[in-house]
């Protein structure tokens, strides 16, 4: 039994959102939920049930873009600006002009649809092409074909990927428990970093560390690039999942590295953005060197890299407000170092250190259980749309799904 491959606007009304005037108060502030892509996980992360919002409404609001309200099961779609991610409406709601909403028509699970939307992801965003600004237009959207199963059969797909991805979920939510666990510690054993309630001394990062910036080779310089210097950016701590920093995303050759000013750290160095964002922090695990949007400290005397780490780690809000300039506001290496902080005794400080490393230990162990979790609902996901993972049940059910696949066929028929 093969299954039908429809166009996804022959199963699916395709529509947009858009935005009220932002300078028209009464179109704000309503009981409408209204949905932006931030409102979603990031592609990959899930399918989010979606019953509220953070942004809501009025029905002037509503009234003015020309919209109607998506009904209930309503599958969305971020079509720009992050392409791919996720969700169903849950309540009748609105949405920004960075979606692409599909409401299901006859013989489609809304479930199964954006399941099959999260296995094209990849697809779907090369249909954007390679313009600075990515969008999927709704046109495009309406011609990409997907494999249709009859209703049943997608049902019972969405059952087993709906398992699948609960682990997935419930993995996920143990690891934030865990990211806690840090600040608990570091609290327990110092106290608030703020407050300094145990009177532990003060101290200018100038005076514990060294203060380094980083710097960017020539990059229409081929022989700079590609070496075996790791070279760190903001970008490589953002999607950091561990406290270290071992791989970086670009190399440098020996070349790079002495053409321009940048340094190598040490390993155990802090590796501290200070713009572009501003507060990611990470320890380096190998030398390394980085780009410009650091202030990297490397620890010297009565303080410890992981002392140091969590410290700023948990003042990251701080960090943040140090930022300078009109275009982007970066912390520059003086105001790094006229930073004050705490200086317990160096014995604590290092009883802390201990600590961590058993917690990234435990860490280790449990991100390799989320990387066998996330590769075994991805192999069922691929299955999914083969029609290979519901193989068994569907010569059990091939009476009853043949007659479904006569109904279904006659439907898209017509709407061919």
């Amino acid at each position: 039994m093969k299954w039908a491959i429809p166009a996804l606007g022959q199963i699916a009304t395709i529509t947009g959102g858009s935005t009220p005037s932002r300078t028209q108060a009464e179109y704000w502030n309503g009981s409408i939920p209204w949905l932006t892509p931030t409102d979603l996980p990031m592609p990959g992360k899930g399918i989010a049930d979606v019953s509220d919002t953070a942004a809501k409404i009025t029905e002037e609001g509503l009234a003015a873009i020309s919209a109607q309200l998506l009904p209930v099961g309503t599958v969305l779609f971020s079509s720009r600006a992050t392409i791919g991610k996720l969700g169903i409406s849950r309540v009748p709601l609105a949405t920004n002009q960075g979606f692409a909403n599909f409401i299901p028509k006859r013989f489609v699970d809304a479930k199964y649809l954006a399941y099959c939307l999260l296995r094209h992801k990849t697809e779907i965003t090369a249909l954007a092409g390679s313009t600075t600004f990515k969008e999927v237009t709704k046109t495009a959207l309406k011609k990409f074909r997907v494999p249709l199963p009859p209703l049943s059969e997608q049902r019972r797909i969405v059952e087993i990927l709906d398992q699948a991805d609960a682990l997935r979920r419930k993995r996920a939510e143990a690891d934030a428990k865990a990211a806690r666990i840090l600040p608990a510690l570091f609290y327990k054993i110092f106290g608030d970093p703020v407050t300094n309630p145990k009177g532990w001394p003060i101290k200018r990062i100038s005076e514990v560390c060294r203060v380094i910036s980083g710097a960017t080779p020539r990059t229409n310089q081929p022989e700079y690039w590609g070496g075996g210097i790791p070279w760190a950016t903001p970008r490589d701590l953002s999607g950091l999942d561990d406290w270290v920093l071992e791989q970086t995303e670009r190399t440098l050759t020996g070349e790079g590295l002495s053409s321009c000013s940048a340094t190598m750290m040490p390993k155990g160095a802090v590796l501290l953005s200070s713009r572009a964002p501003i507060g990611l922090v990470a320890i380096a695990g190998v030398p390394m060197c980085t780009n410009q949007g650091f202030k990297n400290l490397i620890c010297e005397g009565d303080i410890d890299s992981w002392y140091l780490f969590a410290w700023c780690k948990l003042r990251k809000s701080y960090l943040q407000s140090l930022g300078r300039g009109a275009t982007f506001t970066e912390v520059s290496k003086s105001i790094v170092e006229s930073i004050e902080l705490p200086l317990p005794p160096i014995k604590t400080q290092r009883e802390f250190r201990e600590r961590v490393n058993l917690l990234r230990s435990i860490h280790e162990q449990r991100r390799i259980s989320l990387r066998q979790i996330e590769n075994t609902f991805q192999v069922l996901l691929h299955r999914a749309f083969t029609g290979d993972l519901t193989a068994k049940w569907r010569e059990a059910h091939m009476k009853e799904l043949l007659k479904e696949m006569e109904e279904q066929t006659r439907y898209l028929d017509k709407t061919h």
